[in-house]
């Protein structure tokens, strides 16, 4: 420990803390742009530079060690003059559109320029000038409202290990972007959004479905229905400043009522569907000497990842849609028939938290006779806004129930939404199939966290099944490396693209602050323990649908309506490069 001085508060710190750090821990704030909790910092921005006694310059807090003795100042008007001017030069170099900014009331550059009363212009001179990137069907990309922080360049590159964007050129001329400056859509990124968590401004964001919703609802001969994914409900409650970890799922259902949606379904209820499909999957695969491990496919960034980069191991994944697909898919063909609809009139809207469905819900291999299985996906945050610009407000909204049959899950269901959760709900059901038995303990603990690889091993009718659940895209290479070397220990392998699985997707409240991701998944975890029913072979609407019209799970119809394909994108982008 060492002992120290910031603005005449005597400090204890560990001996290698940042000055940044050891402020925090006292209760002084001091600004960042560039920073990211645990990558290695860079001191690029400046905006944390301190006084330090003894030093003739100013001091980037965020890469400088606190040492005994030390004096440092972090509010002195040399500092404020320094941080002031820095956000005047960004804002001098910026669009200024804050009123249209699908950020406005939600950026760090704006608060800044609050925090340091910029009141006045005081510099002029060329603005940088470039075109957006609408190329992807899920991301948006405004090189002239980026700010240089390299927050989104890290979080590709370092985090998520995909290296989709990164710098180009120097000093003014300095931009971030992709290869060749192309568009997104032929780059390596899989568009899991969480560049867009970590941008300060508008530089990057979701493609908007919002208007396509809005036109359905006030077209009379549309039958819109709405269904809700389960990390929804954990997270949504943020953006009305409700307690982080506050569980809205009825107030979501009122909402979406309000709006004139004709029916609010669960998506739940077709995660359920997806472990009878898997699960059945896994079982074929292990009995019958199929191809092993098996890779789940709730995730559509991680297939996006397959299909550019390792598509030689397709033949891995399952074949099962995900869950809002499957949940499209039969509100389609079983939902219509049974309600006497035309499936062309039905459209089908999905919230998610996540930026890479939009792009799973335009692939041509979910889409039937020009229908797709799902019309449009709204993020977290576009629900928000529809919301306020329909008025409705949120908190004081009661609760209300999902309509059936397709609202009915089980707690096995409501874990989808976190890193481990798909697995353990496989499990559970695979475990009951092939013994008859309930799993001794539902709560596989290993399996849950976040952890970069997770593993567990459960024996089955003697025979040791050993499973991995991989938590955020950048832990997965050397997974892969083993199942194409034929090293493999696994059999079944859980991938989700984002950090802490779809709670913190890339379609989510922005936020800057881990303690949010593992509130979010005790949510969860509640419902999965507070529910009747924790195991997806036992919900009876399930089951029901099976007799109805199925006949039985990975059945010719199943694999007909519920499964799909994938394709070698690797070969796609290397003739387009």
């Amino acid at each position: 420990m060492v002992e120290f001085s910031i603005n005449n508060i005597n400090v204890k710190a560990e001996n290698g803390m940042t000055i940044l750090d050891a402020a925090k821990s006292v209760g002084i704030d001091i600004p960042t742009l560039c920073h990211m909790k645990d990558l290695f910092p860079t001191g690029a921005c400046r905006m944390c530079v301190v006084e330090v006694d003894g030093m003739r310059g100013l001091t980037p807090s965020c890469a400088f060690p606190v040492a005994e003795g030390m004096v440092v100042q972090t509010n002195s008007p040399r500092v404020r003059r320094a941080r002031k001017t820095i956000v005047e030069l960004l804002i001098e170099n910026h669009p200024q559109d804050c009123l249209i900014c699908v950020r406005n009331k939600n950026c760090e550059l704006q608060d800044l320029s609050e925090k340091y009363a910029i009141r006045e212009h005081r510099f002029a001179g060329e603005k940088k000038n470039h075109a957006i990137d609408i190329s992807s069907p899920s991301i948006e990309r405004d090189p002239a409202k980026c700010i240089l922080c390299g927050r989104c360049v890290r979080t590709c590159n370092e985090i998520q290990k995909i290296g989709a964007i990164d710098f180009t050129n120097r000093g003014f001329r300095s931009n971030v972007t992709t290869p060749y400056n192309k568009g997104l859509n032929v780059s390596d990124c899989i568009l899991c959004g969480q560049c867009i968590l970590a941008c300060p401004t508008a530089a990057l964001r979701e493609k908007s479905h919002s208007k396509e919703v809005i036109n359905a609802l006030t077209n009379k001969d549309k039958y819109c229905i709405v269904q809700i994914a389960p990390a929804v409900r954990a997270s949504l409650g943020e953006e009305y400043n409700l307690p982080i970890g506050t569980n809205v799922t009825g107030q979501i259902v009122t909402g979406l009522r309000r709006l004139g949606f004709r029916k609010v379904f669960d998506t739940n209820f077709a995660a359920d569907l997806t472990i009878m499909e898997e699960s059945t999957e896994l079982i074929n695969r292990i009995t019958s000497s199929g191809v092993l491990p098996m890779f789940t496919s709730c995730c559509p960034g991680w297939v996006k990842f397959v299909e550019q980069n390792n598509p030689e191991i397709l033949n891995h994944i399952s074949t099962c849609k995900s869950p809002h697909e499957m949940e499209g898919a039969l509100l389609k063909t079983y939902y219509a028939k049974k309600m006497g609809l035309q499936p062309e009139n039905i459209f089908v809207v999905s919230i998610m938290p996540c930026t890479v469905k939009k792009y799973e819900s335009d692939r041509p291999e979910l889409t039937e006779e020009n229908m797709p299985d799902v019309d449009a996906v709204l993020t977290v945050r576009e629900l928000v806004r529809i919301f306020n610009m329909a008025g409705i407000d949120f908190n004081g909204l009661p609760e209300d129930e999902f309509d059936n049959p397709l609202g009915v899950s089980t707690g096995a269901a409501a874990i989808f939404g976190t890193s481990g959760g798909v697995m353990e709900a496989a499990l559970r059901t695979a475990y009951s199939k092939l013994t008859n038995q309930i799993l001794p303990t539902l709560e596989l603990n290993d399996l849950r966290g976040m952890s970069g690889v997770k593993e567990a091993s459960i024996i089955i009718n003697g025979k040791q099944i050993n499973v991995a659940v991989v938590n955020g895209i950048g832990n997965v290479r050397e997974i892969v490396k083993d199942v194409q070397e034929g090293k493999s220990k696994y059999h079944f392998i859980e991938v989700m693209a984002c950090p802490g699985g779809c709670i913190n997707g890339g379609g989510q409240p922005i936020h800057q602050k881990p303690e949010k991701i593992k509130k979010r998944m005790d949510v969860l975890y509640n419902i999965d323990t507070k529910s009747s029913i924790r195991m997806s072979h036992e919900n009876p609407i399930v089951l029901k649908i099976y007799d109805e019209f199925f006949g039985e799970p990975n059945s010719l119809e199943a694999h007909r309506i519920l499964h799909t394909s994938y394709i070698d994108r690797k070969s796609i982008l290397r003739n387009n490069a």
